[in-house]
């Protein structure tokens, strides 16, 4: 999607969403002394780090502050090598897009065989359940393609790889070291705990859910201590609550418990998101209602 297209669909989405209690991002900064967040109006990036190698998982918008807002960190685009995409929607690839700055044009982006058929132009992306067609990335970044359960090894960094398919056919979350899970849109934490994603939004909500069934079951049989990370509502340390409506989904459209009242009128609004804030200390989890 390019520059202008993305422009757009950020309007659209803001009023949109605006007032809908749905998106929470977290701000620009570090969750821990591994992992780093880049906000991008409603979506986040992140950055793991550990012996002396930065991977990033995700790419965002096509958004012109990334660089700036990476600077603030101590990340520099041009020594990031590899880059793990959950999905290709645009808010989690357009950094990658042939019009955007190319900060990462020389990095490899994995995704899963999958999620690739979008960008070959085989498969389309539908929203609004299915009824909207959205315009396809372009990017010419070098890719390699991943499997179910398939374990990659980066200087010491194990990242095993996890297809949850529903909010797009291919979508895949990344558990790194065993202790880091990157969830990208399979997850939407609420007041009261963790629901499906965004219903309008998945290509298949029953195959979302039973994902999600298959993800839990996973992470509970090996008894890992987690913080799990998605791309819009924060992170948690807390399985119990990230998976507590796993079958549910978060509907915008209803002003029913899945609406979180502390989240922002319109998240594309990004003042609070400072140099200074992001410097001041680690971000904290999801405050849940329990």
């Amino acid at each position: 999607m390019s520059r202008k297209d993305s422009e757009f669909q950020c309007k659209v989405m803001s009023w949109g969403y605006r007032g809908k209690e749905i998106f929470k991002p977290l701000n620009t900064g570090w969750i821990d002394e591994n992992v780093a967040c880049v906000r991008e109006y409603v979506a986040d990036i992140f950055f793991y780090r550990k012996n002396g190698q930065t991977l990033m998982i995700d790419a965002g918008y096509n958004y012109g502050r990334l660089e700036e807002k990476m600077k603030w960190l101590g990340i520099s685009p041009y020594d990031i090598e590899h880059i793990l995409i959950t999905h290709q929607d645009t808010d989690h690839v357009g950094a990658l897009e042939t019009d955007s700055e190319l900060l990462f044009k020389n990095a490899v982006i994995y995704l899963s065989e999958i999620e690739n058929r979008y960008l070959t132009g085989e498969v389309r992306r539908k929203v609004m359940f299915g009824f909207y067609k959205l315009p396809m990335v372009k990017t010419d970044n070098k890719k390699m393609l991943l499997r179910d359960g398939q374990i990659l090894d980066f200087s010491g960094i194990k990242v095993e790889c996890l297809l949850v398919p529903g909010h797009t056919w291919g979508h895949m979350v990344y558990l790194i070291d065993d202790k880091y899970l990157f969830t990208g849109d399979t997850i939407w934490f609420g007041a009261d705990g963790g629901y499906s994603f965004i219903n309008g939004l998945a290509e298949d909500n029953k195959l979302a859910v039973r994902s999600l069934e298959k993800l839990e079951k996973i992470l509970r049989s090996r008894d890992l201590s987690l913080k799990i990370i998605t791309g819009h509502t924060g992170w948690t340390d807390d399985i119990n609550m990230a998976f507590a409506h796993r079958t549910e989904l978060c509907n915008p459209m209803k002003k029913v418990k899945v609406h979180d009242p502390n989240a922002p009128y319109d998240a594309y609004v990004e003042d609070d998101d400072t140099e200074q804030n992001a410097k001041s200390g680690f971000l904290q989890k999801v405050k849940f209602a329990k």
